[in-house]
């Protein structure tokens, strides 16, 4: 199946509703990864968990691309799917996993949200999308409610300089991977681009097989539970309703959007955890809600100037009656 890159399409409001739903759920599932991904480390080593997470999501989504027989995506999508599945699929999931175990949550949550930011600057310089105003102020508030969080969530670990550097690592490549994830959706399904970019993912980590294979034998069935939920559902069904969402928007809004991840974690800690959020906490989770919903408001159209009234000029008259006494 080849397909050609089709122009904008003009959004209805059932495509923007649809656009919508499908980044609340990419939102809610990558918040939800946090708190299995803290069960899971227990017992995986980073590169081994992100190997049986992308093992998981390959065959979800191959089985979905099988039966829905969608076959390949244009050639044109090969350079994104390339560049994505190596660099977001593999290397920022190993980067962010084992990040994580080096510096406390709240720095890890602070450094990689620097990673929206990024995708709206290489947004507007590698795909010309612009800096709108509202954009960059609500991704500033964001920020600054993600900054809150994790001051909120930091003193109780410790930090390292090779944790620091690659939670930093982590948040470039997650943004070099969206941008170049967008182009690549002009030529293919959100399906067809996420089930090959998770396989090569996939293939990347292979390496870490025999450290999987290991770990696996004497890790806890909630452990093991937890890495198949990763792969399922923050793997294969979020990215695919976020390459569904970056289709019909810039890569950042969408970005600015994962802003309110760091909200939904302190929730979910709350309800799942029984982590009691502090008021801090509290503060910074409606900090990068707000930022959110000023990043993704539309500036109204500046009303029209009131027409003038047209007069028909009628050379002939004016020539009679110029002639009258």
């Amino acid at each position: 199946m080849t397909t050609t890159p089709a122009g904008p399409a003009t959004p209805t409001p059932a495509r923007s509703w649809r656009a919508t739903a499908a980044a609340c759920t990419t939102v809610v599932l990558w918040a939800s990864a946090f708190v299995s991904i803290r069960s899971a480390g227990e017992a995986y080593s980073p590169g081994a968990l992100a190997l049986g997470r992308l093992l998981a999501g390959v065959l979800v989504l191959g089985a979905i691309l099988l039966v829905r027989r969608e076959g390949l995506p244009g050639r044109g999508a090969w350079r994104g799917i390339i560049t994505s599945g190596v660099l977001w699929f593999g290397l920022y999931m190993v980067a962010l996993n084992w990040g994580e175990q080096e510096v406390d949550a709240g720095t890890a949550a602070m450094l990689v949200n620097i990673g929206p930011i990024l995708m709206a600057l290489m947004g507007a310089r590698m795909l010309g999308e612009g800096l709108p105003r509202r954009l960059l102020l609500g991704m500033g508030i964001s920020f600054s409610g993600a900054v809150v969080v994790g001051l909120a969530m930091s003193g109780h670990g410790s930090s390292s300089v090779l944790g620091v550097a690659l939670c930093l690592l982590a948040a470039v490549v997650y943004a070099l991977g969206v941008v170049s994830q967008k182009p690549a959706l002009a030529y293919g399904s959100s399906l067809q681009i996420n089930t090959f970019g998770c396989l090569i993912g996939a293939v990347a980590c292979l390496p870490f097989t025999g450290v999987l294979i290991s770990e696996a034998a004497d890790a806890p069935m909630s452990a093991t539970l937890n890495m198949i939920y990763l792969g399922v559902f923050p793997t294969a069904l979020a990215f695919t309703t976020w390459g569904y969402a970056l289709a019909r928007t810039t890569a950042g809004r969408m970005g600015a959007t994962t802003y309110a991840v760091p909200a939904i974690v302190v929730l979910m800690a709350w309800v799942l955890l029984d982590e009691v959020p502090t008021p801090l906490g509290v503060l910074g989770g409606l900090l990068c809600l707000a930022g959110v919903a000023v990043s993704r408001s539309r500036q109204r159209p500046a009303p029209a100037a009131p027409a003038l009234p047209v007069v028909e000029h009628r050379p002939d008259a004016e020539r009679r009656s110029a002639r009258r006494p």
